[in-house]
C-alpha cells in the first residue's frame, strides 16, 4: 500500500467540514421532529414508530452505499464525493419541506426522505477519514468528525434561542396543524447549511486513485451493482472481528433506551416544566424551545469532556471508564424524575452529555486500521447496524409499552436510564485483555 502524505490540520478540517452540515440536520431532527409530529395531531404512543425511519434507512442505506462507493472511482468526481453531494441534495430537499408540512403522513414521509438523504452522506464521510488518512493520523481525523457532531447539533438546538435573542419575531401555533417560525426558519437555514458544508468539502478537497487499479478493476466487475454490493455484505458480515460481537449486548441496551431520549425529551419538559400536555397547550412553544437548549448542554458537555476522557481510562480503564460515563448517564435521565423544574431537565441533560461523549468513542479508528482499505466503507456501514438493529426494536415496541410507563413521557426518559445502567453492566461481558478494551472502548473515534 502506498504510503499517504501527511496531511495538515487545516485540510484535515477542509476534508471534515462537510459534516458539520450534516450534524446540523441531524440536531434539527433530533429536537424538533417530535415537536412537529405533535403540532400535527400524533399520539404520544405512536411517536416512536415514526421514527423508524432513521435506523431502518441506516440499517438498508449504509452498507449498501458504503459497499458502492468502494467500488467507485471517476478521476473527475473520486470515490466518495458522488455520495456527499447526492446525499446533500436529498437531505436539503426534505429540510426545506419538511416545516411545512400540513398533514401527519407527509411529515413521516419526510422524514424517510430527510434519513436517507442524511445516511447516503454520512457514511462515505466515515469511510473518508480511512481513505486520506494514515494511521497515526486517523484519531485527528475522527476526532475532529467528533467535534463537529457536537458543534453542528448545538448550534442547530440554539436556533430559536438565538433568533429570540437577535430580536426575531417568531410566530406560535394557535391552531392544529400548524407549525410555528421558530421551528421553519432553522430548518431552512438547515437546508442551505448541509449544501454550501458539502460542497466546502467537495471543492477544497481531492481524492485519492485506488493504489492498484487493476485490482480495483477486478473486484469492481465482481461485485456491481446491488447484488454485488449485498453479496460483499454478507462476507464481510461473516468475517466480522470478535470484538464487534463482544460488544453486542453493550450497543444493545445504549441504542434500544437512547431513542427515548430524542422521541420525548422535548413532549417531557413541555408537560412537566411548563404545563404544556399538548401542541395547542399556551407553554408548548417556550417547552419546545427549552428542549432545544437540553439538547445543546448535552452536546456542549459532550465535547468538553471529550478531552478528559483519556486521563479517566489511564487510571480505571478503559471498559471501567464506558462503563462509569454510561452510569452517568442513566442516573442522569433518572434525576429528571426528582423535579419540575426546568432546570431539573438541563442539569439531568449535562450527565446524559458525559455518557453520550464516551457513547461517541465507538471503535472507528481501530475498525479502520484493521480492515482492508478497499472495504472501508462496508464495514463502516455493517457496523452502523449494531446501533440501528436495537433503535428498530425501540420503535416497534415502545407503542406496546408506554401505557406501561402511565403515557408519561417522563417515564419513558426514566426507562432511557435504566436502560443505560444495563449497558455499563454489560461492558464486563467484554474479555479483559487489553486488546479488546483497546478494540472496545478507542478514545477519540467520532460519529453519529
Amino acid at each position: 500500500m502506498k504510503q499517504k502524505p501527511r496531511l495538515t490540520f487545516w485540510q484535515i478540517w477542509n476534508m471534515s467540514f462537510g459534516f458539520l452540515g450534516i450534524q446540523y440536520g441531524f440536531g434539527l431532527q433530533q429536537a424538533n421532529m417530535s415537536p412537529i409530529f405533535r403540532y400535527l395531531n400524533a399520539d404520544e404512543a405512536n411517536i416512536p414508530i415514526l421514527w423508524l425511519a432513521g435506523p431502518v434507512t441506516g440499517l438498508l442505506v449504509q452498507p449498501i452505499i458504503g459497499s458502492i462507493s468502494d467500488r467507485t472511482w471517476s478521476p473527475r468526481w473520486g470515490r466518495r464525493k458522488p455520495f456527499f453531494l447526492i446525499g446533500a441534495i436529498v437531505t436539503s430537499f426534505a429540510l426545506f419541506l419538511m416545516p411545512n408540512s400540513s398533514a401527519l403522513w407527509m411529515a413521516a414521509s419526510l422524514m424517510w426522505i430527510l434519513d436517507t438523504g442524511l445516511n447516503i452522506t454520512q457514511e462515505p464521510f466515515r469511510a473518508f477519514i480511512g481513505d486520506k488518512l494514515s494511521d497515526e493520523q486517523r484519531g485527528l481525523g475522527f476526532a475532529m468528525q467528533s467535534f463537529f457532531v457536537g458543534f453542528g447539533q448545538t448550534v442547530a438546538n440554539l436556533m430559536p434561542t438565538i433568533f429570540r435573542l437577535l430580536g426575531i419575531t417568531t410566530t406560535a401555533a394557535v391552531a392544529t396543524n400548524v407549525i410555528p417560525d421558530s421551528i421553519k426558519f432553522p430548518f431552512y437555514i438547515g437546508g442551505a447549511a448541509v449544501i454550501l458544508a458539502v460542497l466546502w468539502t467537495i471543492y477544497t478537497t481531492d481524492e485519492y486513485p485506488p493504489d492498484d487499479m487493476a485490482e480495483f478493476e477486478r473486484m469492481k466487475r465482481q461485485s456491481s451493482g446491488i447484488g454485488g454490493a449485498l453479496t460483499e455484505i454478507a462476507h464481510a458480515f461473516r468475517d466480522m472481528p470478535s470484538t464487534m460481537k463482544q460488544l453486542w449486548w453493550v450497543k444493545f441496551f445504549t441504542w434500544f433506551g437512547l431513542p427515548l431520549m430524542w422521541q420525548y425529551l422535548t413532549l417531557a419538559v413541555a408537560r412537566h416544566a411548563f404545563n404544556a400536555p399538548t401542541a395547542q397547550s399556551p407553554g408548548f412553544q417556550e417547552g419546545t424551545e427549552w428542549g432545544n437548549l437540553c439538547f445543546a448542554v448535552f452536546n456542549i458537555g459532550c465535547f468538553g469532556v471529550s478531552f478528559f476522557l483519556p486521563a479517566v481510562a489511564t487510571r480505571i480503564g478503559r471498559r471501567g471508564t464506558h462503563a462509569l460515563f454510561l452510569t452517568l448517564g442513566g442516573l442522569g435521565f433518572l434525576s429528571m424524575l426528582l423535579s419540575n423544574d426546568k432546570y431539573a431537565f438541563l442539569i439531568g441533560m449535562v450527565f446524559v452529555g458525559l455518557a453520550w461523549a464516551s457513547i461517541l468513542s465507538m471503535p472507528y479508528v481501530l475498525l479502520s486500521s484493521s480492515v482492508p482499505a478497499e472495504r472501508m466503507g462496508v464495514y463502516m456501514g455493517i457496523f452502523n447496524g449494531f446501533i440501528v438493529i436495537p433503535q428498530i426494536i425501540n420503535n416497534l415496541s415502545i407503542s406496546y409499552i408506554y401505557p406501561l410507563l402511565g403515557n408519561d413521557p417522563r417515564n419513558a426518559l426514566a426507562l432511557a436510564g435504566v436502560c443505560l445502567l444495563l449497558a455499563a453492566g454489560a461492558c464486563f461481558l467484554v474479555k479483559e485483555n487489553r486488546a479488546s478494551q483497546v478494540a472496545a472502548f478507542p478514545m477519540g473515534a467520532g460519529g453519529h
